[in-house]
């Protein structure tokens, strides 16, 4: 990515790191009028949902940079506060994610539920309960922050229009993955190749990478065909980013990543990674093991390594690599439409993207 100096990229990360600091501080003194409960869920958020990568914002700022140089600081401002709103989409998004699939770690740390879960002074049933509760009205309250950010822009009304759009079709579309993840885990949707995939590109690509690329288009006030483009090519890289996700989680180093190692074996993930294990002689002996929430450590290598062996693991590092190129494919295409900083922000993207271990 970056197709500014480093001195210029740690200073727009340091300043939306500061801004969702100041988000948080200002949240927690409002909410202290509505007693110590609101207050903790409050604190707790702002330990457990921060301390990210910013892919989102910071890609947002750089593409923004890439297409409009130069511009004045009060567009900056404009373009920093809507960065800090994706990252408080993004917050959002993990809180409710969390809740559905029972996740009680984040980043090698307990999340927001599992720190609330630690704390209750209650039995199991009723911590539990109190906790995922606390996940859904906190994912509530930083998307309606989110809105609030949107509808506030100070931009003119054609922008402003085109913006509170694209955070609804992003949205909608997350939603929409997320209703057929949960079908693919519970039985009630086929678990075919290209349902997943589809599944996969709505629930993370459009919000991760097509979102910040169609907003940077935008807020420089670039031609419709350069905002498609990049829609297109934001498609294929974040499908990739998933996907590589998906590997990590079944093949990946903990210590590199930060999730919960096999946490999507052990809840029986309907990833690419299974779909083509299914259609392998592998597949029973994976299938009596996977799914399992009580899973060992030597199951869970177990499964990992029959994975390996099937095939399934280099079938979905295949997948990424189309993704890729077809992104690279895209780029090189546009080469008379796309300012050359912003086919040099892309084209770093993909480097970064090519082999990530975190």
């Amino acid at each position: 990515m970056n197709a500014l100096p480093h001195d210029q990229w740690d200073w727009h990360r340091d300043e939306v790191e500061q801004q969702l600091t100041e988000f948080f501080e200002a949240g927690g003194e409002r909410v202290g009028a509505y007693g110590p409960a609101f207050q903790r869920l409050w604190s707790l958020a702002a330990q457990t949902v921060t301390g990210g990568k910013l892919v989102r914002p910071l890609l947002l700022i750089d593409a923004w940079h890439a297409l409009a140089p130069a511009r004045p600081r009060r567009e900056l401002q404009v373009v920093l506060d809507l960065a800090v709103a994706l990252e408080l989409l993004h917050y959002a998004f993990l809180l409710h994610d969390d809740v559905i699939d029972g996740d009680v770690l984040r980043r090698g740390r307990p999340n927001l539920i599992g720190a609330l879960r630690g704390e209750a002074s209650a039995a199991e049933e009723a911590a539990a309960h109190w906790a995922h509760s606390g996940g859904i009205l906190m994912g509530d309250l930083l998307l309606s922050s989110a809105h609030q950010v949107f509808a506030r822009a100070d931009l003119p009304r054609d922008q402003h229009l085109q913006l509170l759009d694209l955070l609804d079709h992003t949205i909608t579309e997350s939603v929409a993955g997320e209703l057929v993840d949960v079908g693919l885990a519970d039985g009630v949707i086929a678990p075919e190749l290209s349902t997943i995939l589809a599944m996969t590109s709505h629930k993370t690509a459009t919000y991760t990478f097509e979102l910040p690329l169609r907003m940077a288009a935008v807020l420089a006030g670039s031609r419709p065909g350069i905002e498609g483009r990049l829609g297109a090519v934001g498609r294929h890289l974040g499908l990739a980013f998933q996907l590589q996700d998906d590997l990590l989680s079944a093949f990946g180093d903990p210590r590199c990543h930060g999730k919960d190692r096999w946490s999507d074996l052990r809840e029986g993930k309907q990833t690419a990674i299974i779909a083509h294990a299914r259609r392998t002689a592998a597949w029973p002996d994976i299938e009596d093991l996977l799914g399992r929430p009580g899973m060992s450590l030597d199951q869970a290598r177990q499964v990992s390594e029959m994975l390996v062996e099937c095939g399934s693991k280099t079938f979905v590092e295949q997948l990424v690599e189309g993704q890729l190129q077809a992104a690279q494919a895209l780029v090189s295409a546009g080469e008379q439409e796309l300012p050359p900083a912003m086919r040099r922000c892309l084209l770093g993207l993909l480097e970064q993207l090519r082999g990530r271990q975190s």
